[in-house]
């Protein structure tokens, strides 16, 4: 999973919008498994990997299969979020379907965003400079944990708004300071005094992280943990049963195993990035299925809804082989010699493609920070019900 916010931000999406008559209605138990709940039973299923075949057999299989993996599924899940927000985009930045506040948004995250970041990328590319391609990479690694607790955050509030479940002002602001708590330690941690690494052929230097730092989210990340925790006894025990496994599993997964303590096993390691993103393609799935099925029928008798969403899958596989395979190998090849290519050096041999690979990544999560809001009329299908 790529280093995907996404950051669906609807938090108040549940008391915003009313659901739609044409939702689609997936497996309980599918939809436990696809959001995050399979997660707990690939640390046993690692395990007995390595028992059985070793480690070093289990790291080159499981690393071959996530590789191939991406290209259909990582990857189109940082393209599909082009197609959504791209789609109908000057009508939706310049026209007067949203407010004005949308609007903006739209322009920044659509126009703006990536003009600086491109400027970025482009001005390091062209003065050969590791040091401002190394910042950009760590815009991205900073980014990517926001990116992925305010995705856990909008899975939580929708998949219980979808059984009934709703939060108030309070509860919201407590599950998303754990979401943001649980961000700040996953990147102060651990202790780092600056280290030089590689990342995509280019080699920098880390931005400090002092172990003070680590100390101190950590202490506000157990305390927003005892404040979640006190919070759901009290609804609870005000409201009765509350149906929240499906959506607490997604929630914790999201900033415990993926964000926070995503390297405890050498193997899960490597699928957490799928499976952050086959949540976000499944969210993708609840969006565009039951917008398809409403405007198949009356007054706008469109395309079927098969045929659209197998569109936008394909769409998606393509535009995601052109952003991390087809363009960045193109303009390694055309625009770096074959003697840096050979020597390496602190830019490596694939430039544009670290460029490239980073730049899609900040924008994907800028996007999300727009696509998913409450202010998106379009997000009323996320509730759906047949």
């Amino acid at each position: 999973m790529s280093v995907s916010p996404p950051a669906i931000d609807v938090e108040s999406a549940a008391a915003a919008v009313e659901p739609s008559r044409a939702g689609a209605r997936p497996s309980p138990v599918v939809e436990f498994l696809l959001v995050g709940g399979v997660t707990p039973f690939l640390f046993p299923l690692a395990w007995l990997l390595r028992r059985v075949v070793g480690i070093d057999d289990s790291d080159f299989a499981l690393g071959f299969l996530t590789f191939y993996a991406a290209f259909v599924i990582n990857d189109p899940h940082f393209a599909v979020t082009y197609c959504l927000f791209y789609r109908n985009f000057p009508a939706r930045a310049f026209g007067s379907a949203y407010g004005g506040w949308q609007r903006a948004r739209y322009v920044a995250c659509g126009v703006v965003a990536p003009l600086a970041l491109a400027a970025w990328a482009a001005a390091a590319l062209a003065t050969k400079s590791a040091v401002a391609l190394g910042f950009f990479i760590q815009l991205m690694f900073f980014l990517v944990g926001w990116h992925y607790v305010k995705q856990g955050f909008g899975v939580m509030v929708v998949l219980a708004a979808r059984r009934g479940v709703r939060f108030g002002r309070g509860e919201r602001w407590t599950l998303l300071a754990h979401c943001l708590a649980g961000w700040a330690y996953a990147w102060a941690s651990p202790a780092d005094p600056g280290t030089e690494v590689e990342e995509k052929g280019i080699v920098y230097t880390t931005l400090a992280h002092p172990v003070w730092l680590e100390r101190l989210t950590h202490a506000v990340f157990l305390a927003t943990a005892c404040l979640l925790l006190v919070v759901l006894l009290q609804k609870r025990r005000r409201e009765g049963r509350l149906p929240l496994l499906t959506p607490l599993s997604a929630f914790l997964a999201s900033i415990w195993s993926w964000s926070i303590y995503s390297s405890i096993d050498p193997l899960v390691v490597y699928v957490i990035p799928a499976l952050h993103s086959v949540q976000y393609l499944y969210f993708v799935w609840l969006l565009r299925s039951s917008e398809a099925r409403e405007r198949e029928g009356p007054p706008w008798f469109e395309t079927a809804a098969r045929t659209r969403l197998g569109i936008l899958a394909a769409s998606a596989i393509g535009l995601g082989w052109l952003l991390f395979h087809g363009a960045p190998t193109a303009l390694d090849d055309l625009l770096v010699s074959r003697r840096q290519r050979l020597s390496g050096g602190p830019l490596g041999a694939t430039p544009y493609f670290a460029a490239l690979y980073t730049f899609v990544n900040i924008h994907h999560f800028l996007m999300d920070s727009v696509v998913w809001r409450r202010d998106n009329p379009e997000t009323r299908y996320l509730l759906a019900r047949d």
